[in-house]
């Protein structure tokens, strides 16, 4: 059972706390979600300093908006990151749906999806050692440092609509679903499977599901709901997001181990309130 930890986005100081306390634990990944118009850490910057705290713990966008980057830029910084940390960084990706984060970067929210379609080839040819650009004599040189990893870090995908599962069949290692119960979660797991198959990829991708959780005294658990309220607050339904935060031992420990009935390969816990403490009482939880 691999159980990892979402990092909470209020305190950026306490993340090296938090990334130590976790790799000395039984978690298996750290997760960082991405925003732009939004007081949080950025993402990638952030992970490369707790690679340098950890030594055993992976590393993860969860996820990345990958179409708001500078693809050739978005390329070198993750495999940097990837040798940096011994290979133990996965991207996490997507496309989001927040507009104002959209016209910050100066990209257009409708050709999102087109745009990271796009992307998806020019880092596979980045990280594959290839001149950079769309082949046939046009490309610019490689973009180095080669990943420790063949053909680049480990990618996941995040969404639920069909061109996610689309992409994981063709360009990714994985499916990272978020927000779903175990009901729901069996249905996307099983699609992303089903288009793998079609696709004639080798092995199996990698199921990772998403769960918001706080455990502690109420001054932690008012700090979770609020943090999540004011994040989901775009959705004009945080209370649909706040009915899942799961916020007791019991609750916790009957969620990963749903999760893992249904063939999830990972259950991140993505914590929401400040409160290191949080990362031993998750762990008695789940032990």
């Amino acid at each position: 059972m691999n159980v990892g930890l979402g990092l909470p986005i209020s305190n950026p100081a306490q993340l090296l706390t938090w990334a130590r306390r976790a790799d000395a634990g039984p978690f298996s990944a750290l997760g960082l979600l991405d925003r732009l118009v939004y007081d949080n850490p950025e993402p990638l910057v952030t992970l490369a300093v707790l690679a340098g705290a950890t030594s055993r713990v992976r590393l993860q966008t969860e996820v990345l908006i990958a179409p708001l980057h500078n693809t050739a830029i978005l390329a070198k910084q993750a495999a940097t990151l990837d040798r940096l940390s011994g290979s133990r960084f996965t991207l996490g990706i997507g496309t989001a749906g927040r507009e104002d984060d959209y016209l910050a970067a100066g990209v257009d929210v409708h050709r999102r999806g087109r745009r990271l379609d796009e992307q998806l080839a020019l880092l596979r040819r980045a990280w594959s050692g290839e001149p950079y650009g769309a082949g046939d004599g046009d490309g610019v040189g490689p973009i180095g440092p080669a990943p420790v990893r063949l053909g680049g870090p480990e990618v996941l995908f995040g969404g639920f609509v069909p061109a996610v599962f689309e992409r994981v069949a063709r360009w990714g290692d994985g499916f990272l679903g978020a927000g779903l119960g175990p009901q729901w979660m069996d249905t996307a797991f099983r699609d992303v499977e089903r288009r793998w198959e079609l696709a004639g990829r080798e092995g199996r991708p990698r199921l990772a599901a998403q769960v918001n959780v706080a455990l502690g005294p109420e001054t932690v658990l008012a700090e979770a709901r609020k943090e999540m309220g004011d994040y989901y607050a775009f959705t004009g339904r945080p209370g649909h997001m706040l009915a899942g935060l799961l916020t007791t031992p019991a609750a916790v420990r009957d969620a990963v181990t749903a999760f893992t009935g249904i063939g999830a390969d990972e259950v991140m816990l993505y914590c929401w309130a400040s409160d290191p403490d949080q990362i031993d009482r998750l762990a008695d939880a789940v032990a």
